[in-house]
Formats: C-alpha cells, structure tokens, sequence
C-alpha cells in the first residue's frame, strides 16, 4: 500500500512517526524531492529490520492537486456540508466513483468488471 507524506517543517522525522504511529507503517511512501524529506525517511528506515521503500517524484504535489481537481469540481457547487460527518461520507463517495471510473477498484473475485457492474456490486 502506498500513502504519501506532505509534512511541514525542518523536523520531519517526528511527523513521520507520528503519522505512521496513527496510521500504520507503510510498504512504500512516496515523496517529493525535498532532501529534508529523504534524509527522515532514511534515519527512520536505518532503525527499521525491513526497510520502508521509498519512491521520490518531483512534481509529486501536481499529481495529488491533479487527481483532487474532479473532488473540488464536484463539491465547488454545494453549499458547504453541515457536519463533518456528512462531508466524510459525501467525500468518501465522491473518491470512490473516481477511482471506479479511473479503473483502480479491484474485485475481490479476480475478474475485471465495468464500471457499471462494479457500482451495481456495490448498490446490492
């Protein structure tokens, strides 16, 4: 599983424990360029038997920006949402139809359905 870090600050090395504390170690984090960035990453990893991989993009914030622009499209009409629960759940629905229609759900049954099929899956 791939999670991306983006922490503020000179002293990353506990934001990136903090954030792996909550949300649990990753396999793989993807980066930008930032040498502060790398140098966390590694003094974690040189305490660590199995190395946490990293992948390093540099214009990682364009792709993030990038894939939130249908999320901010579809939510830029609304009025706002009442309680954080209601924008978690709209949100989470928003994010779900977007990575059906980019084609990275996966069926637990191994074999490719539409996007169609894999929404009616979901509804029953």
């Amino acid at each position: 599983m791939t999670f991306c870090y983006a922490p503020i600050g000179t002293r990353l090395q506990p934001s990136f424990e903090k954030s792996m504390a909550r949300n649990g170690v990753r396999e793989t984090v993807a980066i930008d360029k930032s040498a502060a960035n790398l140098a966390a990453l590694e003094a974690i990893n040189d305490d660590r038997e199995t190395p946490i991989k990293i992948r390093q993009s540099k214009y990682l914030n364009n792709l993030v920006e990038q894939d939130h622009r249908a999320i901010k499209r579809r939510t830029r009409p609304m009025l706002g949402f009442k309680t954080v629960r209601c924008a978690r759940i709209l949100l989470a629905g928003i994010e779900l139809m977007h990575m059906i229609a980019k084609g990275q759900m996966k069926c637990a049954r191994g074999i490719h359905l539409s996007g169609a099929d894999q929404f009616y899956d979901l509804a029953t």
